[in-house]
C-alpha cells in the first residue's frame, strides 16, 4: 500500500486508471455496475472525476455483489495503461458482512472496495437492494449508507462514457443528483478552490489570494513620522 501521500496531479492520474481499470473488469466479467454520489456529479460536469476527491462511488444490484463474492473475492488484478506501461495491480474486497440488508449495521455500510495496491486509494461499492417492506410500497431501493431510490430512478440505466471508459448511470440522473445535492450542485461553477472552465471542461483550481502584509501600529507611527513635513 502507499508510504506516502500522493500530489494533486499524480492523484488526479491514479483516480482515473482506478475507475478506468474497475469499469473495464466489471465490464468483462459481466456485472453491472453504476456511476453514483460524487463520481456522477463528476460525470454531469465534465464526465471526469471531480479533482477535489479522494475516492470514487459506484452500486449494483444485489445478485451482482453476490456474484462477485462467490467468485471474484481478494482477487488481484494487474493492468497496464499508457500512463503506468510497467502495470499495477488492483485487488476485489468484499465485506464478509455484505450479506447484511439492513441499514441498521452502521459499521459496514460499504458493501466492498476496488483498491489500487500502490497507491491505496479505492472505490467504495455499495448495493441498493429491494426494499421489500418499505413504507413507500414496492419498488423501492435501499443502501446500507441510507439513501433509497425509486427503481424508476435507477432503471433502465443509461450507457455513457467516464474517464474516456464506457460507464452506466441512473436513468433519472439529475433528480438523482439533485436529491442529493441540491439543484445548485448542478449549476455552481465554484466549489473546493476550483472553477469550472466552461470553454475546457475543466476544473481548474483557484490560485490563492496574496494577503497584504499585516503592518504592525508601531510601524505604521514610524513610517508617518518619517514622512516630511508641510
Amino acid at each position: 500500500m502507499a508510504d506516502r501521500e500522493l500530489g494533486y496531479r499524480e492523484r488526479k492520474h491514479a483516480l482515473s486508471n482506478l475507475i478506468q481499470t474497475y469499469l473495464a473488469t466489471m465490464d468483462d466479467i459481466g456485472v453491472e455496475t453504476w456511476l453514483m454520489h460524487g463520481t456522477l456529479l463528476g460525470w454531469w460536469w465534465n464526465r471526469k472525476i471531480l479533482p477535489w476527491d479522494s475516492d470514487s462511488d459506484v452500486q449494483m444490484s444485489e445478485p451482482s455483489m453476490q456474484y462477485l463474492a462467490s467468485y471474484y473475492n481478494m482477487s488481484m488484478f494487474h493492468y497496464k495503461t499508457p500512463r503506468i506501461p510497467e502495470g499495477r495491480d488492483y485487488f476485489l474486497e468484499i465485506n464478509p458482512h455484505y450479506i447484511n440488508r439492513e441499514q441498521t449495521d452502521r459499521m459496514n455500510v460499504i458493501d466492498a472496495r476496488w483498491v489500487d495496491t500502490t497507491s491505496g486509494l479505492f472505490i467504495d461499492i455499495t448495493t441498493a437492494r429491494y426494499n421489500w417492506t418499505h413504507p413507500a410500497g414496492k419498488g423501492m431501493l435501499s443502501c446500507k449508507d441510507g439513501h433509497e431510490y425509486r427503481d424508476t430512478y435507477i432503471f433502465p440505466l443509461r450507457s455513457t462514457f467516464f474517464e474516456g471508459t464506457p460507464a452506466k448511470i441512473p436513468f433519472a440522473y439529475k433528480e438523482v443528483l439533485e436529491a442529493e445535492y441540491g439543484q445548485k450542485s448542478l449549476t455552481l461553477t465554484e466549489y473546493e478552490a476550483h472553477r469550472f472552465d466552461q470553454e475546457g471542461l475543466e476544473w481548474i483550481p483557484i490560485p490563492p489570494k496574496i494577503k497584504e502584509p499585516q503592518v504592525s501600529m508601531q510601524e505604521e507611527n514610524q513610517e508617518n513620522s518619517d514622512r516630511p513635513q508641510a
